[in-house]
């Protein structure tokens, strides 16, 4: 079993920033992928961003030279740094972690971007 925990969204203006940080219940060395997902009202969920075990990235083509994705194995979190935010940037955001054995996700965490 995996807990994923998601913290820093919320309120910002169009053209700021916000790093999202996901802290797993446990070491992420086991943990082969994690990535971040968004889903915004009346939309399917879709994939922001990935990082391997080996720290390979993936990004999805809407955020791509903005956000950055990046994994601290010694504090087990996956942060994602979002930059030149947009108002459809705005949406729910969810951590997922597989391993060999099964996904999981995180509860998900609010970031609006609005003026």
């Amino acid at each position: 079993q995996v807990q994923l925990v998601e913290s820093g969204g919320g309120l910002v203006q169009p053209g700021g920033s916000l790093r999202l940080s996901c802290e797993a219940s446990r070491s992420i060395f086991s943990i082969h992928s994690m990535a971040w997902y968004r889903q915004a009202p009346g939309k399917e969920r879709e994939l922001v961003a990935g990082i391997t075990g080996r720290s390979t990235t993936n990004y999805g083509n809407s955020v791509k030279g903005r956000f950055t994705i990046s994994r601290d194995n010694a504090k087990n979190t996956v942060d994602l740094q979002m930059n030149s935010l947009k108002p459809e940037d705005t949406a729910v955001y969810f951590c997922w972690a597989a391993t060999t054995k099964s996904t999981y996700w995180g509860q998900g965490i609010q970031v609006t971007v609005s003026s």
